[in-house]
């Protein structure tokens, strides 16, 4: 861990909340729908399309898991009300998986329908390893009826080539990340080339099977390296778009690929949990800490 992110990480608890938030607004959209509309408006008036994230996880409240099921909802009916560019994200936890599985499904059921019906798309989130297998298995049930919905898979897992192998038949619509959970070295690669050489391999195999990828990424040495396999298999602009969190400087890349009539997404996370997402999200992947340094010492690309 570099001294950066340690003192970041030792620091941000410690520090009055107010102060953390000047540090998270600048990869938060705010509090409420209306701060997540307001700042989507902005984003698809530069450009760019988003994806919006209510802040949670890991909710264990029958009750709560409800009520966050109707805000998506309101959250999809503001979208189309206004004519954003935006669909929703939404994590396997936070309506219900740790429940189980019906639960989930059921809430998720809930949502593509919605979505459907306004026109709009739902991704399902990926989070740790421990819910993997039952967000991909829930995805491909519900993908067979529902094709406004897809997922998240993640380049550091040793399983996940395979798993989208097994998938390529469906064409089915997936973000590729590389990973952000602290895993196990038997299950996830740990070397920085690797993690990059099987992302590539993964979007590699998406283009030449015709599936719809989400290529999220801010390693700029990487980008250039999906820029070559573009060009290699002279793949339609309709068949990816470039995905990136708020706030994380990008050194003029967003443009760039906006002036290639490449798709640029955000994913622009809001809501009351904030400061507890934000904290957690530092002591699980300590590496996270030099993306918020950027966020405070880099010119936003937007």
């Amino acid at each position: 861990m570099s001294l950066l992110n340690n003192i970041i990480i030792k620091t941000m608890p410690i520090l009055p909340k107010k102060m953390v938030k000047i540090i998270a607004d600048k990869y938060v959209a705010g509090n409420t729908i209306s701060d997540a509309v307001h700042k989507t408006k902005k984003l698809n008036s530069q450009g760019y399309e988003v994806t919006i994230d209510l802040l949670g996880e890991h909710i264990k409240e029958l009750d709560e898991i409800n009520n966050i099921t109707n805000i998506y909802i309101e959250l999809l009916d503001q979208i189309h009300s206004k004519n954003l560019l935006s669909n929703i994200s939404v994590k396997p936890t936070h309506i219900g998986l740790d429940i189980g599985v019906d639960t989930f499904k059921k809430n998720a059921v809930k949502l593509v329908e919605k979505a459907q019906k306004l026109n709009n798309f739902i991704r399902f989130d990926m989070e740790s390893s421990a819910t993997t297998d039952a967000t991909i298995e829930t995805f491909k049930e519900i993908h067979k009826e529902y094709k406004n919905i897809g997922t998240v898979f993640q380049a550091y897992l040793k399983r996940t080539y395979s798993d989208l192998e097994n998938l390529m038949d469906q064409q089915i619509n997936f973000r590729l990340c590389k990973g952000i959970y602290n895993e196990d070295a038997g299950i996830a690669y740990k070397d920085y080339n690797e993690i990059n050489e099987n992302y590539l391999k993964i979007a590699e195999l998406a283009f030449k099977n015709d599936s719809y990828i989400g290529l999220a990424t801010h390693d700029l040495n990487l980008t250039k390296r999906l820029y070559d396999l573009i060009d290699k298999y002279s793949v339609e602009n309709d068949k990816f778009e470039f995905q990136v969190l708020y706030g994380v400087p990008m050194k003029g890349w967003l443009q760039k690929h906006l002036d290639n009539n490449f798709k640029v997404r955000v994913y622009l996370p809001y809501g009351p949990q904030w400061y507890e997402y934000s904290i957690r999200r530092l002591k699980e992947n300590p590496n996270i800490a030099k993306y918020v340094a950027k966020s405070i010492f880099s010119k936003r690309d937007y």
